[in-house]
């Protein structure tokens, strides 16, 4: 059986890590390079690091600090932010990089999402998706999708969008609910549930962790096959291993903690 993946988010901003709500409001969180090795060390699964203002900015992605990170740490890195061509990405995954995240250039050019699966295989691929509702008072309404770090409503329903970047062939979808980020009142289950059912890739959730019981919420009940989480563990709440220990005792088959050098 597959384990499931527990995913702490750097996202940076002005050369720190930063966690805000809503997309807003954001809070220091620390040095990106010394947060991607406390989070090695604790056993995480993958670590993503986002520029959450390259794009805004017209600016590629800073080579060096995720080189630093990639040299500095075992688990898998999923980077992105401000991605505009397959030569990006390339620059990014000779610097060290795994994986690639893409967001607002995948909306603005979906044929991107299959040159570069052709280019470095799908596994290389996960294609953001920000969603908000557009009606809090009703689920059945859908989600927008918004890009340039939740600053433009693109138009796009977010079930549908899931549905042609997964069919585009991406290799990874990580879902994030704009109405939950830094909220901490759990994961937009029913969100989950909606593209988990609609597409065959692996859906990462995003938006919502307060408590190890939302992480254990998204994946039985909403269908994720991996967990995103800041602020619980950028601010001390909780520890990788004492979530992965929680859920564990829940039936949930997670990866064990490694001992590192």
């Amino acid at each position: 059986m597959l384990k499931k993946r527990i995913i702490p988010c750097l996202d940076v901003h002005g050369g720190r890590v930063v966690k805000g709500t809503h997309f807003r409001d954001l809070r220091d969180a620390g040095d990106p390079l010394a947060q991607a090795m406390r989070y090695d060390q604790m056993g995480a699964d993958e670590l993503v690091f986002l520029d959450i203002s390259a794009t805004h900015e017209e600016r590629a992605i800073t080579l060096k600090v995720v080189q630093d990170v990639a040299e500095a740490c075992f688990m898998p890195l999923t980077v992105g932010g401000g991605i505009k061509t397959i030569d990006d990405m390339r620059q990014l995954l000779t610097k060290g990089a795994d994986k690639l995240s893409i967001n607002s250039v995948a909306v603005a050019e979906p044929t991107i999402i299959e040159q570069a699966a052709r280019c470095f295989g799908s596994q290389c691929v996960v294609v953001a998706i920000d969603v908000k509702r557009r009606d809090a008072d009703d689920a059945t309404k859908g989600w927008d999708v918004y890009t340039h770090g939740g600053r433009r409503n693109c138009g796009k329903d977010g079930l549908a969008w899931a549905k042609e970047v997964a069919q585009r062939g991406c290799g990874e979808i990580l879902l994030t609910s704009m109405d939950r980020d830094g909220s901490g009142q759990g994961f937009d289950i029913d969100l989950l549930q909606q593209v988990s059912a609609s597409v065959r890739v692996p859906l990462i959730a995003s938006g919502g962790a307060g408590h190890p019981e939302h992480l254990v919420d998204a994946l039985k009940k909403g269908g994720a096959s991996a967990v995103l989480a800041a602020s619980i563990f950028h601010f001390d709440q909780w520890t990788i291993p004492h979530v992965k220990g929680y859920m564990k005792e829940r039936g949930i088959h997670v990866r064990t903690v490694p001992e590192r050098p």
